[in-house]
């Protein structure tokens, strides 16, 4: 319904932004109790992703995970906070880019904190504020919104829940409008580094 492009599959212009609510997916425990994900979407392939998109809850002071030769973007949605390499990220900041390899000490600053994360290993993603138009010029576009609202299309309007993450493979350069209350990303992948 978006007019995507899928051009391995379907020769059509009306396929469906795939989308996924935060509150659908079960949490999974990180490895060192620090805290719990939910993953969003591992992109292409859930084994050899080249974009890895999740909310999770920082529920104590701790190492975030090494991921060498990832690019991460990490932003509040929840909570008070939490500072990452000495300095204070809260709601209503843009999402912090780093080193993926680094794996920063995280410090809450007054008790659990939702974080929306995003890894990216090949290619080229670019994260920015969704209040603007969009007109898709690469393979993938994504958007991710914290408190909900309406994703138009061309001619069509897809409503979303709060912690909602949609995307489109190969979409067609047409306006995409974002309407919504809190914070809200477009996230544009392409296989250029």
């Amino acid at each position: 319904m978006c007019g995507c492009l899928y051009s391995q599959e379907r020769k059509d212009k009306n396929m469906s932004w795939s989308r996924v609510i935060a509150a659908d997916v079960a949490p999974q425990a990180w490895k060192n109790q620090g805290g719990t994900t939910r993953e969003l979407l591992a992109w292409p392939h859930a084994h050899d992703w080249a974009l890895r998109i999740s909310v999770a809850r920082v529920e104590r002071n701790g190492p975030f995970s090494a991921y060498p030769g990832v690019h991460r973007w990490m932003a509040v949605i929840r909570g008070a906070g939490l500072r990452l390499f000495d300095w204070p990220q809260s709601v209503g900041d843009e999402p912090l880019r780093f080193d993926g390899g680094l794996a920063p000490e995280a410090e809450l600053i007054r008790g659990e904190t939702d974080v929306f994360n995003v890894m990216e290993r090949r290619g080229n993603l670019e994260v920015e504020s969704a209040h603007h138009v969009l007109l898709p010029r690469t393979p993938w576009v994504g958007l991710f919104t914290v408190s909900g609202g309406l994703l138009e299309h061309g001619h069509r309007a897809m409503p979303m829940a709060p912690l909602t993450l949609a995307w489109c493979e190969n979409p067609v350069a047409q306006s995409c409008v974002f309407t919504g209350e809190g914070n809200a990303w477009w996230l544009t992948w392409s296989d250029e580094a």
